[in-house]
C-alpha cells in the first residue's frame, strides 16, 4: 500500500497532460514508442475524435511502475464542455499534478480543476510546462499560481535558461543542477550551478525553508535553533505539507522536449500520498443512517465507489470503480447500496487507456473495471453484502445547452432510444428527454462541442442516423418576492372525496441554492404522513415554469399551515394542493426568466482589440478586465450562453486566426426584461 500512487493529470487545455502521460508511460517502460497529439497515435488519446481534434474528451486510466513503486494515472480533459470527466477522476484519486503553460500561465479551467481538486481535499503538484516555447516565463507563472488560485506555492525546482536556451533544472533540495540531452534515451547529467544561479538558488532555498517552518512544527524547531537542515529533513516536511494540502510544490520542465519528465515522477512517489496517508472515507449506513468509516487495511470489509461507466463496443458495459477498503475477487457477489441491489462481478480489468489486462482480484487503492455490474451507474456504492456503506456520490454540474435530434427513419428510432441511453449512463452531464408538446427528443450537454461530440459517436458507434436542430439555451425561472399563497383541492364525486389543504411561504433564494423545502407544520395542522406529499407535489409542479414554461430553480417552500379531513384526506389530495400552490404563488411573486451566464477569456494580439471588444459588446458581455503580457491583451468578461453561439468562427475572422478563447460555466443570471419578452412570444409561453 505504501507503494501506490493514484494520481490525475489535470490542466486547462492544450497545457501538456496527455503529452506529459505519454512520456511518463515511456520512461517507465510502459510503452516503447513515444506518441504524439497533433498525429493522433498518443496511447491515452484512443478514441477516434480524440485523435482527430487533438483534444482529450475522455478521462483514460493506465498504470505504471517507477522506483519500485505503482502509479496509477488518469489524464484528464482540458476543455470546459468535459468537466464532469476531471470531476468523477479527482473524486476517486489520492493525489494530482496540475499542469501549467508557461506562456500563458494560469488560464480559466486550470482554475476550475484547481477548484475541483480543492473540493475532494486532493493534494497537488504543479508541473510548470513548455519552458522551452518562446515567452515562456516560470516566476510569472508560479506568482499567478499565488494570486489566481490562493495556494502556497513552493518552487523546489529553477530553470536553467529559458525559451530557446532552456536546458535543464536546478534542484533547490539538493542544491544540484541537472542538463538534460536532446536524445530521449540519455539520463540527466549533474552539471555545477552557473554562478549567475548561485544567488537566486540560495534566495528560493531560504524561501522554501521559512515556509515549510510555517507549517511544521520540527523544521520549525530546527530553523528557529539554527541549526543545520539537511535534505532528508526538508523531503519529509515537504511531503508532510503537501499532503496536508499547506502547500504546493512546483517543477518545471518540457514535455514535448522531454525534459523534467523523471523529476515529476520522483516527487510524485516523494510528496503525494499513499492510499495509506490520506484519511478513511467516510460513509453512512444505510440501515440506521448512523456514519461509518472504511480504511485500507486487510481487516476492513470490501467497499468501493462506481466513478465512470463506459460501453465497449467489444466486451459489454464497462464499470470503473476504485476500491477503497477491503479485496474483492472476480465472480464475488457484491452489494450495490445505493440501489438495494445484490450484484455479480463478472471479469475484472486492469486498463490501459483502452486496452485491458484481466487480474483475479483488487485490494484496497486498486482502481480498475469490472463486466457484468448491468444496473450499477456513477456515483454507486458496491460493498460487503453483510457490512453495506453508502459513500458519498458523485455531484456533476447541470447541462446548459439543448439541440433537437430526430431519427432519419422509423429503423433508426429504436437505435436512438438504446444509444441515448448508453451515452446518458455514461455521461451524467447528458441528458435526453421526450417533450410531448412538440413531438421531439431533446438531448441537453455542456456546450456545442460537448453535443457535436456525442452526436459523433451515435452516428460512429451506434450506426444511428438522425437529424440536429439549432442549439437551445437551456433558460430557468425563478421568483424574486416572497408570497404567501393557499392551495386548495377539494372535489366531491359522491362516496369517498379528496381534500388537501395547505398554506405555503414561498421565498427566492440565492443563485445556485437550487429548492429547498422546509416542514414548518405546527401542533399538528396537517398529519405527518401527508407532509412528503405536499413536496413531491412542488417538486412536480416546479418542472414547467408560468413565464417561458421553463424549470424553477432557487426556491425556498415553506409548509406553515394547512387542514386535513379524516376521511376524504390523501396522498395524492395534498400533492395536487401543494402543486396548486406553487403555480399561483409563482405568478405573484413577480416571476423572471433565468439565463446562463459563462466566464469567459479571450486572447489576442493588441491589433485586433477594437473589434473583439465591439463584437463581446454586441453580444451583451460584461467586461470585467483586460490584462497585459508583453504585445498580447487578455479579456476577462461574462457573457450569456446565448451571445457565444458561432463565436469561434467570428473570432477567426476578426483576428485572423490569431486570437482565441476559453469559456466557463459562470452561473445563471436574470434576462433583461425585453428579451424575456421576445423569448417568450418566440416560445409561446404566457408573460
Amino acid at each position: 500500500m505504501e507503494r501506490m500512487r493514484n494520481i490525475g493529470i489535470i490542466a486547462h487545455i492544450d497545457a501538456g497532460k496527455t503529452t506529459l502521460t505519454e512520456r511518463i508511460l515511456y520512461y517507465t517502460g510502459r510503452t516503447y514508442k513515444l506518441g504524439d497529439v497533433d498525429d493522433g497515435t498518443t496511447v491515452m488519446d484512443w478514441m477516434a475524435q480524440e485523435k482527430e481534434r487533438g483534444i482529450t474528451i475522455t478521462a483514460a486510466a493506465t498504470t505504471c511502475e517507477w522506483s519500485d513503486h505503482r502509479v496509477n494515472i488518469i489524464d484528464t480533459p482540458g476543455h470546459v464542455d468535459f468537466t464532469a470527466e476531471v470531476e468523477r477522476s479527482l473524486r476517486v484519486l489520492d493525489g494530482g499534478v496540475v499542469v501549467f503553460d508557461a506562456v500563458a500561465g494560469v488560464e480559466p479551467q486550470s482554475e476550475t480543476v484547481w477548484r475541483q481538486a480543492d473540493r475532494y481535499g486532493v493534494p497537488k503538484i504543479c508541473f510548470v510546462n513548455k519552458m522551452d516555447r518562446v515567452g515562456a516565463d516560470f516566476y510569472r507563472t508560479v506568482d499567478m499560481i499565488k494570486q489566481r488560485l490562493g495556494a502556497v506555492a513552493v518552487p523546489i525546482q529553477l530553470p536553467l535558461g529559458t525559451e530557446n536556451a532552456f536546458k535543464g533544472v536546478i534542484d533547490i533540495i539538493e542544491q544540484s543542477a541537472w542538463a538534460f540531452s536532446d536524445d530521449l534515451d540519455k539520463v540527466p547529467v549533474e552539471v555545477a550551478i552557473p554562478q549567475d544561479y548561485v544567488e537566486i538558488t540560495s534566495r528560493h532555498r531560504e524561501t522554501m525553508i521559512e515556509r515549510l517552518a510555517e507549517n511544521d512544527d520540527h523544521l520549525m524547531t530546527l530553523y528557529l535553533e539554527g541549526r543545520t537542515i539537511d535534505t532528508s529533513t526538508i523531503k519529509e516536511a515537504l511531503r508532510r505539507a503537501t499532503i496536508a494540502n499547506r502547500l504546493v510544490p512546483v517543477l518545471c520542465g518540457s514535455a514535448l522536449r522531454n525534459k523534467g519528465i523523471q523529476y515529476i515522477l520522483d516527487a510524485v512517489i516523494s510528496y503525494l500520498p499513499s492510499p495509506n496517508d490520506v484519511p478513511p472515507v467516510v460513509g453512512i449506513d444505510p440501515r440506521n443512517g448512523k456514519e461509518l468509516q472504511r480504511s485500507p487495511v486487510d481487516g476492513d470489509p470490501f467497499s468501493a465507489l462506481a466513478f465512470k461507466i463506459v460501453s465497449d463496443p467489444f466486451i459489454g458495459r464497462l464499470v470503473y470503480f476504485r476500491v477503497y477498503s477491503g479485496k474483492v475477487e472476480a465472480g464475488a457477489q457484491v452489494y450495490n447500496s445505493r440501489r438495494e441491489q445484490r450484484v455479480k462481478i463478472g471479469r475484472l480489468l486492469q486498463m490501459h487507456a483502452n486496452r485491458r489486462e484481466e487480474v483475479k482480484q483488487l485490494e484496497a487503492g486498486d482502481i480498475a473495471a469490472a463486466l457484468g455490474l448491468k444496473d450499477t451507474y456513477t456515483g454507486d456504492t458496491l460493498c460487503n453484502v453483510n457490512t453495506p456503506i453508502v459513500l458519498e456520490t458523485i455531484r456533476f454540474p447541470q447541462p446548459v445547452l439543448s439541440l433537437t435530434i430526430e431519427p432519419k427513419s422509423k429503423a433508426d428510432q429504436d437505435r436512438l432510444d438504446d444509444a441515448l441511453a448508453k451515452l446518458a449512463h455514461e455521461d451524467p452531464t447528458f441528458t435526453a428527454r421526450n417533450d410531448d408538446e412538440m413531438g421531439q427528443t431533446i438531448i441537453s450537454g455542456m456546450g456545442e462541442l460537448h453535443l457535436e461530440v456525442i452526436v459523433e459517436r451515435m452516428l460512429r458507434e451506434f450506426q444511428v442516423g438522425a437529424r440536429i436542430g439549432k442549439p437551445r439555451v437551456a433558460y430557468r425561472e425563478t421568483i424574486t418576492v416572497p408570497v404567501k399563497v393557499e392551495g386548495r383541492f377539494i372535489k366531491q364525486s359522491g362516496g369517498r372525496g379528496q381534500y388537501g389543504h395547505v398554506w405555503i411561504e414561498l421565498q427566492p433564494g440565492e443563485r445556485g441554492s437550487g429548492f429547498e423545502f422546509v416542514n414548518g407544520i405546527k401542533g399538528g395542522t396537517i398529519p405527518r404522513q401527508y407532509i412528503p406529499s405536499v413536496e413531491n407535489g412542488i417538486r412536480g409542479a416546479m418542472e414547467g415554469g408560468v413565464v417561458g414554461g421553463y424549470p424553477l430553480i432557487d426556491i425556498k417552500a415553506t409548509l406553515y399551515d394547512g387542514s386535513f379531513h379524516e376521511v376524504d384526506s390523501s396522498d395524492i389530495a395534498f400533492k395536487i394542493a401543494g402543486a396548486m400552490a406553487l403555480k399561483d404563488g409563482v405568478k405573484r411573486a413577480k416571476p423572471i426568466v433565468l439565463e446562463p451566464v459563462m466566464k469567459m477569456e479571450v486572447i489576442s494580439p493588441e491589433i485586433f482589440m477594437g473589434d473583439i471588444i465591439g463584437d463581446l459588446n454586441s453580444r451583451r458581455s460584461q467586461i470585467q478586465s483586460i490584462d497585459s503580457s508583453r504585445d498580447t491583451k487578455i479579456i476577462n468578461c461574462l457573457i450569456p450562453l446565448a451571445g457565444t453561439f458561432g463565436y469561434a468562427t467570428d473570432l477567426r475572422s476578426k483576428s485572423q486566426g490569431r486570437a482565441n478563447f476559453a469559456m466557463e460555466f459562470h452561473r445563471y443570471e436574470g434576462m433583461p426584461q425585453d428579451l424575456t419578452e421576445q423569448l417568450v412570444v418566440k416560445v409561446g409561453g404566457v408573460a
